[in-house]
């Protein structure tokens, strides 16, 4: 999922501190790259094709993928690098913006979910120049959050494949919102232990001037 990230509890990252692996050409970025590639397939099978069992697949390789290229860049020797740690994400958030904008476009999932997971994303994307002003780049990605992250990219292609009309697609639907609604309560509260975080390093480290 993402490429070897500091547990919680270890410090933020700063400007400069020393680059990881400068390679490029990694199973995990490639397995990121492909994913990225997929939003738009995912995009045209939904709306285009009409394709909803390609597009449950879709999503269902793209969680996969995210699972193993993490799994993989900590694991394996020379797999982990600076590129990845960036890409992989940045991949995350992409997904997280498109997928469920997509499916309540598509009238699977209502707007008020989407707009809650979306505004979480925007209350912490305004804390970087906070973070930025005391030269650091970002806090480290908690397994609370890949974990929330992990929930929704599960219960979403589950939700999708809940519109079949069938006993088991009604299964199916039951354990997508299972997934959904879990992992909206893990997205919101991993974004409050993020923003006592954010407050303990604004108490901590003081202003750099320009």
């Amino acid at each position: 999922m993402d490429h070897a990230p500091a547990p919680e509890g270890r410090s933020a990252t700063r400007r400069d501190a020393p680059p990881g692996s400068d390679r490029v050409l990694t199973v995990p970025n490639a397995l990121s790259v492909l994913r990225l590639v997929l939003v738009p397939v995912f995009l045209w099978l939904l709306f285009g094709a009409h394709a909803n069992g390609w597009a449950v697949a879709v999503l269902m390789f793209s969680g996969f993928s995210d699972w193993a290229d993490g799994k993989i860049a900590r694991l394996v020797d020379n797999q982990s690098s600076r590129l990845g740690a960036l890409l992989d994400p940045l991949v995350d958030r992409i997904y997280m913006v498109t997928v469920p904008v997509a499916l309540a476009l598509y009238g699977v999932v209502p707007w008020w979910l989407v707009l809650t997971l979306l505004g979480r994303d925007l209350l912490l994307a305004a804390t970087l120049p906070l973070l930025r002003s005391r030269g650091l780049t970002a806090l480290p990605v908690t397994y609370l959050g890949k974990a929330a992250t992990f929930a929704l990219m599960s219960g979403f292609p589950w939700v999708l494949l809940g519109q079949w009309d069938a006993t088991w697609s009604r299964v199916a639907l039951a354990c997508g919102w299972a997934f959904l609604l879990w992992g909206a309560a893990l997205y919101l509260w991993s974004a409050v232990l993020y923003l006592i975080q954010v407050t303990m390093v604004v108490r901590q480290l003081p202003a750099q001037r320009r």
